[in-house]
């Protein structure tokens, strides 16, 4: 029987696993590495972090799932992969520590005919000194520093009732970033919140950004055509910090951060500083800490995984300028090239370059947001690649490879400006593709028949909605299946 082996259970990995098991049953053995016992709707966490959802509402415990679809799981990080085996087998295998409390720091190797990498990202606070929950400011990338910073949110809040002035600054903490929407969406639920709290008018909300311009969110912005008229999505979001009152600083590479002092430097060389009182900056992601040898020992750690950390999958990894970038870059089917048995998907695989124009400042500091690969292309793709397996498994290896290339998929976003059934609002985006095709679009790169942006009460209630039918869909409950990733 044929072991497939996904380490991850975030939103790719996990993805991949029940469709695996859907289509092979009792065919292969199936097993899950996470290091973490829980599945986290990573996209709710944003209402744990301004206190209107808890934590058990966004998780919930992985081995039950796992147990009544007859998925394997080991709660355990991988810390090495073995695509050739070794001197005593010529399986690949990987080696794995528990975490499990149970078994903690037990050591296995386990084997498998197929791999996919889903490891998601390695939080990596330590690029910059001071930033995250251990240092100076707080985050909402776990479920439990989500829950540190509706505490934290609530403090300032009290004392903003007391009549005191406060100033709370959201953003990213490195100028190398991703996952601006996700800083976005913090932003507009606290000044919600405090405006729904009564001190709106005590408190100073920042917006702290590596984006070039608002609305670039990491693809390079997008073109909107809504009633006939163009608009863009720069426009379309300083229209909203407008509305807000929010202050913006953009072009910004955070440097570090002391108690109530964020150093940042600009894209056109300068530093400064900026005061606050309560900050929530979001971490630059790498690949997590894990190495690679082949059968007879050697390292090939950097064969494998690209310099920051991600597995190199069937990218066009040469180096290019930004006007040489083509949608052909970016991988289509996520297979390892050098062992066809081994898959890279969601945040773990290694992207060819970004999607927004690549910045350096005059001191040479890269102030240009990485590529989001979250969400919905990161079902996708596992998915795609869970079909692909089940298929080289069930018709053997010459079974074609199912793709699934950013460059030919849309993608919808639904970015929560304040929760509330009555109150709340979220910016519904939808854009085709991800990765703009000039050559097909050459006004905008993108489709304006599939490129969208609205916001408004009615976007509230789909993110909401979309909350209870994704985390349906993770505990494989009836039909889930039919839900789109």
């Amino acid at each position: 029987m044929a072991r497939v082996v996904i380490l991850g259970a975030g939103i790719s990995g996990h993805t991949a696993a029940l469709h695996l098991q859907r289509r092979l049953k009792t065919k292969a053995d199936i097993v899950v590495v996470s290091p973490n016992s829980n599945w986290n709707w990573i996209p709710s966490n944003i209402w744990v972090g301004v206190g209107k959802m808890t934590k058990d509402q966004v998780t919930f415990p992985l081995a039950p799932i796992y147990k009544r679809k007859h998925i394997g799981f080991r709660q355990a990080k991988a810390v090495a992969i073995h695509p050739e085996g070794d001197a005593d087998t010529a399986q690949g295998f990987v080696d794995i520590v528990y975490t499990d409390p149970t078994r903690l720091g037990e050591e296995e190797q386990l084997p498998y005919d197929f791999l996919i990498v889903a490891t998601g990202p390695k939080l990596n606070f330590a690029a910059t000194p001071g930033l995250g929950p251990d240092g100076n400011s707080w985050s909402v990338c776990t479920a439990g520093h989500a829950e540190q910073s509706a505490a934290a949110l609530e403090t300032i809040i009290e004392a903003l009732k007391t009549g005191e002035r406060k100033t709370l600054v959201i953003g990213v903490g490195h100028g190398t970033c991703t996952c601006e929407g996700a800083a976005f969406e913090y932003t507009f639920n606290v000044e919600h919140e405090l405006r729904e709290r009564g001190v709106r008018e005590l408190a100073d909300v920042v917006y702290l950004s590596n984006e070039y311009d608002l609305g670039d969110l990491g693809v390079g912005g997008m073109t909107f055509a809504q009633n006939g008229f163009e608009t863009s999505s720069k426009m379309w979001t300083e229209s909203l910090f407008r509305e807000r009152g929010v202050r913006a600083i953009l072009r910004a590479h955070v440097e570090k951060v002391d108690p109530g002092v964020i150093h940042y430097e600009v894209l056109d060389g300068s530093k400064h500083t900026l005061d606050f009182d309560f900050a929530m900056l979001l971490p630059p992601f790498r690949g997590v800490d894990m190495k690679a040898y082949a059968n007879d020992g050697a390292d090939i750690t950097d064969d494998l995984f690209a310099p920051n950390g991600f597995l190199r999958v069937d990218a066009d990894y040469e180096t290019k300028t930004y006007d040489q970038w083509a949608p052909e870059d970016w991988p289509k089917t996520y297979q390892c090239p050098r062992y066809a048995n081994v898959f890279g998907v969601g945040i773990a695989f290694a992207p060819p370059h970004a999607i927004s124009e690549p910045r350096k400042s005059p001191n040479g500091t890269v102030i240009s947001p990485a590529p989001p690969r979250t969400g919905m292309p990161s079902g996708v793709m596992g998915r795609t690649v869970a079909i692909s397996i089940a298929e080289r498994i069930n018709h053997g290896d010459q079974a074609p490879l199912r793709t699934a290339s950013m460059a030919a998929m849309g993608a919808a976003c639904i970015a929560s400006a304040g929760t509330g059934l009555r109150k709340g609002s979220a910016a519904a985006i939808t854009m085709y593709p991800i990765i703009p095709d000039r050559k097909r679009f050459p006004d905008s790169g993108r489709d304006l028949t599939q490129t969208s942006g609205e916001i408004g009460l009615s976007g509230h209630w789909t993110k909401l909605l979309l909350h209870y039918l994704f985390i349906y869909k993770a505990k494989a409950r009836f039909g889930w299946f039919m839900i789109p990733e």
